[in-house]
């Protein structure tokens, strides 16, 4: 398959731009670039380097997302840096790609949920958010080429958001997902353009049909200019349908039945509480579908990664390029009896796959530094040689850590905030349960609500291992879990932990509720202002 179009800035017929030979930048663009200097990631003289994103779509890391990318860990993770500390400040896939795109905090971003009244991919979100997304400020900034394919976000495409026509400021090429992911019969905006798939494996398989054109790209993109670009998979979201080739693939494999599977969310919020367990055979079977599946789809994804390493090699840049490998969010599957979803405060829904490798990175390490999504963009920034103090940014480069600084300082904590979907009204299928309920099983097993609303402060350090979590709700209630002793987020401390540690980390939830750009970036309450050192062989983290 080969790509039929590429766009400048804007929508366009025929084929890539190619600057001529020799040519040289316009004076315009000389000056721009003069905001991109000192750049951290390049050789004194040479290219600034290119970046690349791949972002999966709901992969979990807690409970083996990774195991079936044999080749991803190999070619990205094991040739530079795994972090095993990597969050997403919400989540749920619309808020929590916003926070990517734009490095901040959803409660400053304000995409709230995945619907166009919750901001995704409104005309508010594309008039005020997405002309300073990292990507816009590498093109109109630093020069870069900028790629997209695959899911941007859920309500992209949406007739009352300027529908399939409307391209992104700041893309020179843009092959985006009409709303949400699938495998086949879907609709793509090729710059602009719409485009419509069947169901012929060989053609419209979408996974495929992203690697097609990411190596199309790589072909037929400028020389002239650094790239950055951005392969946002379906996989392993549902429907979870796999390429013929996978489709027998972990017949043996079944959902982790770990210490918080199946069991009772005592002293949890509500919507935990309301939970069946034990869960019926018929949900267990669905789940450990659900789970087999997404594995299978995962594996078009590690083939992805593996083709466009090697042509990075081929066309011989991979030396000059990053890649990041991440996900928008965790999921779980029967944790506390809830069978299939995301958008709860725990480890397996907020916590994600993490791995980097590019100039500069040794290889096999690990970090236990605390980063987020939000630390996407700055840190790509940083690679540009453009200053996070020209931004609005919450989040953080952690282009140090990936470089091995001494010394660091670094953060003790983030932010999880979600906001529940749901009316408050008494769902008529399941009049036993409170209002407001939504994403309901048959089984009236409901996996949000209207006030499962929460906020969060995550905590690591040498000392703690610590999350608090205040709900939105007429209890204000409180679930507070030392992951050092109960790393399975079982036992609910809210009421036998000391009050002044509690008092702590409400006034630091707080601030972080109201923060906006660096004072997001404060050390914490706890070891405020410590130095962390990166060991190489073995990678730990000490003082």
């Amino acid at each position: 398959m080969r790509l039929l179009s590429l766009a400048t800035d804007r929508p366009r017929r025929g084929g890539p731009r190619h600057l001529p030979s020799g040519s040289s930048a316009p004076p315009l663009l000389l000056l721009l670039l003069g905001l991109c200097l000192g750049v951290s990631g390049a050789a004194k003289g040479s290219r600034r380097p290119n970046v690349v994103l791949l972002l999966a779509d709901d992969q979990d890391e807690v409970l083996g997302g990774m195991t079936p990318l044999k080749k991803t860990k190999a070619l990205i993770g094991e040739m530079g840096m795994t972090f095993s500390s990597a969050y997403v400040p919400s989540a749920l896939c619309c808020p929590s790609r916003a926070s990517i795109l734009t490095g901040k905090y959803p409660h400053n971003h304000h995409v709230v949920n995945n619907t166009l009244e919750g901001n995704c991919s409104s005309k508010s979100w594309q008039k005020i958010q997405e002309p300073n997304t990292f990507p816009a400020i590498l093109r109109s900034m630093c020069g870069y080429q900028t790629f997209f394919a695959g899911k941007y976000l859920n309500e992209y495409g949406a007739p009352d958001a300027g529908g399939l026509g409307h391209v992104p400021l700041g893309w020179s090429y843009w092959y985006a997902l009409e709303k949400n992911s699938k495998y086949y019969n879907y609709t793509l905006s090729i710059n602009g353009k719409a485009r419509k798939h069947g169901e012929n494996y060989s053609v419209d398989y979408l996974t495929d049909v992203l690697a097609n054109v990411s190596l199309d790209f790589l072909d037929y993109k400028s020389n002239s200019e650094p790239f950055f670009m951005m392969i946002s998979t379906p996989a392993p979201h549902s429907p979870w349908t796999a390429a013929p080739q996978y489709q027998n693939a972990f017949q043996n494999v079944f959902a982790p039945r770990n210490k918080n599977f199946n069991i009772h969310g005592t002293n949890k919020h509500w919507l935990i509480r309301q939970a069946k367990t034990p869960m019926t055979n018929s949900s267990i079977q669905f789940l450990d579908n659900a789970f087999r599946k997404r594995w299978q789809t995962l594996l078009s994804v590690d083939d992805l990664v593996e083709k466009l390493v090697k042509r990075l090699e081929f066309n011989g840049e991979l030396s000059n390029t990053y890649i990041f490998y991440t996900s928008d969010n965790g999921y779980h599957t029967g944790q506390f009896s809830l069978p299939i979803d995301k958008r709860q405060l725990y480890e397996f829904d907020i916590k994600v796959p993490l791995l980097v490798r590019g100039p500069g990175i040794k290889p096999n390490q690990t970090s236990k530094m605390l980063v987020a999504n939000i630390d996407l963009g700055p840190t790509i920034l940083d690679i540009a040689g453009y200053s996070l103090n020209k931004t609005q940014m919450d989040g953080m480069s952690f282009l140090p850590i990936l470089k091995g600084t001494s010394n660091l300082t670094w953060r003790s904590d983030i932010l999880v905030e979600y906001q529940g979907e749901g009316r408050n009204v008494t769902d008529p299928t399941c009049p036993s349960l409170s209002p407001g309920v939504s994403q309901c099983f048959p089984d009236c097993v409901c996996e949000d609500a209207y006030n499962n609303t929460y906020a969060c402060v995550r905590t690591t350090s040498e000392l703690w291992d610590l999350q608090y979590c205040e709900f939105d709700d007429q209890e204000v209630f409180v679930e507070v879990y030392n992951l050092t002793a109960d790393p399975h987020q079982i036992n609910n401390i809210a009421k036998s932990i000391d009050p002044e540690l509690l008092g702590k980390m409400n006034y630091r939830l707080m601030m972080l509720q109201s923060c906006s750009g660096p004072t997001c970036r404060t050390p914490g309450v706890f070891d405020p202002g410590e130095h962390w050192v990166l060991v190489q062989q073995p990678a730990v983290l000490r003082k």
